[in-house]
């Protein structure tokens, strides 16, 4: 048994401690540049405000010149596309998002080059030239199948400061991906090559997931393996002749017994929750039911003649608006009126007052999400383990999550829990046992979110790095000691 450890953990080192030092060296470059990505942020910041003095049509009469009927589950009016303001509707039987002029009611139905430069010019700001590229599929920046919906894109490049590149819509005409020049460099060596990229697109294209899955796991093996063997060979009670307690007499070979014995906890809980990252053979996919929104909404998104319009929606919110969002709250029609940066300001549909969400009203509704009992609701004004925020260039940072926030908690089968925004009643999050399993398993193992720790950096920095250069240790003299034997090997 002992000689298996030793050649299984020799052989598969001699391939896998590249993938290892690769895995170690780009982490660290991913603590600082995530993965390109448009955040919440950016988007707001980058939309033009919405002309408040502006002849626009409201949603009701856009939709009837359009030909567009619903109901809605999502009605938005923003100047998003090719500098113009547009409402960007998706009715309820659909998956796809429909573009509508606001000033004529006339549906744009392709982005070509012309409007994407316009929507790209839109974007950067007045000073800031910008230059047609290309229209493509996908690449290195646009792999997530979260893009799949926008494709095909438009490529513009900025001439600001940044270099930035500009992902637009062929579909929508909305930017939906930015990325600075910095940023594509610096992925090259982080989450590009981190996450096996360049299987991606190709040949491999369709083994991408079975390639990092089978490596995670032979890593898992090798590490243990090697771990095991260390163990053994380590002299705990009285040291060897040469004095020491690894019977190494080389510096490199007793390096990386020692580096190993260090690290190889620490080296086996990221190599398995990467693993865990990939959702292998959808372990943490639920079954639990689906959200029964419509106890909640209490009718149907569908304007009317008798909406409040833009011009009223604007002039009472009294401000920089960059979206106006039409959504169902407890049986009203409810306007959220967003600003470049912080919450939006909610008004009512058809007067464009101010309104506010009873608190109460919402949690009791809340009751019909789910076809379980409510066990518990509680307030957070904190964030928590399950439900916390990471800085938005992160891999775990996917939406904005504010706070105070409604926590349910049902007794359902997979004990679910809803996170619900009480400013707005809309639901933030849902997290189900198997969530929870994952939240363990991927998020704490291989980024450390634990929030003692997150919320004190430079001590996270710290900690991530020091023991990421122990695994850079340890992988490069195996590699270099794997190597060494497998050209004694092809010499003989």
């Amino acid at each position: 048994m002992k000689r298996w450890l030793f050649l299984g953990h020799r052989w598969l080192g001699i391939v896998l401690c590249l993938f290892f030092a690769m895995w170690f060296c780009s982490g660290m470059v991913m603590m600082y540049v995530g993965y390109p990505k448009l955040t919440e942020a950016e988007r707001l910041h980058h939309l033009p405000p919405l002309p408040a003095g502006a002849p626009l049509l409201g949603p009701q009469q856009a939709l009837a010149r359009a030909s567009v009927s619903g109901p809605f589950a999502e009605l938005r009016l923003a100047v998003a596309s090719a500098g113009a303001p547009v409402y960007l509707v998706r009715p309820t039987a659909s998956q796809s998002t429909i573009v509508i002029d606001a000033r004529t009611g006339r549906r744009a139905l392709v982005t070509d080059a012309q409007r994407a430069v316009a929507s790209a010019a839109a974007y950067a700001g007045p000073g800031v030239g910008v230059h047609y590229l290309d229209m493509i599929d996908e690449d290195a920046f646009t792999h997530p199948r979260s893009m799949d919906r926008y494709r095909p894109l438009h490529r513009v490049q900025l001439d600001d400061p940044a270099h930035t590149l500009l992902y637009i819509s062929a579909r929508t005409g909305e930017v939906v991906r930015d990325a600075s020049r910095s940023e594509r460099l610096w992925n090259y060596a982080g989450a590009w090559i981190h996450w096996l990229y360049p299987f991606r697109g190709g040949l491999f294209d369709r083994y991408w997931a079975d390639i990092i899955n089978w490596s995670a796991i032979a890593g898992t093996v090798m590490v243990l393996a090697g771990a095991t063997v260390g163990i053994q060979r380590w002299r705990f009670s009285q040291p060897y002749r040469n004095g020491s307690r690894s019977p190494y007499p080389g510096a490199l070979m007793r390096w990386h017994h020692i580096g190993g014995l260090l690290f190889a906890v620490v080296a086996t809980t990221w190599v398995f929750s990467g693993l865990m990252s990939m959702n292998p053979w959808r372990i943490f996919t639920s079954n639990a039911s689906q959200l029964r929104m419509t106890a909640i909404e209490q009718g149907a998104l569908q304007p009317s003649a008798l909406d409040a319009t833009p011009a009223a929606l604007l002039s009472a919110a009294g401000g920089d608006v960059r979206e106006l969002r039409w959504i169902r709250v407890l049986g009203k029609t409810v306007v959220l009126a967003q600003p470049p940066s912080g919450k939006p300001l909610l008004l009512d549909g058809r007067n464009a007052q101010p309104v506010g969400i009873d608190r109460q009203a919402l949690v009791s509704a809340a009751r019909g999400l789910l076809p379980a009992p409510l066990r518990e609701v509680e307030t957070l004004s904190a964030y928590d383990f399950y439900y916390y925020s990471r800085d938005e260039h992160s891999m775990t940072s996917t939406s904005v999550k504010p706070l105070p926030v409604l926590r349910l908690a049902f007794a359902d089968a997979q004990a679910s829990w809803i996170y619900l925004d009480p400013h707005t009643g809309l639901v933030v999050t849902r997290c189900d046992r198997l969530q929870r399993w994952s939240r363990w398993l991927f998020s704490l193992l291989h980024s450390w979110d634990w929030l003692p720790l997150v919320e004190r950096r430079p001590l996270w920095d710290g900690v991530l790095i020091l023991f990421s250069l122990g695994g850079v240790v340890m992988s490069l003299t195996g590699i270099v000691l794997g190597w060494r034997r497998l050209g004694r090997k092809l010499r003989t």
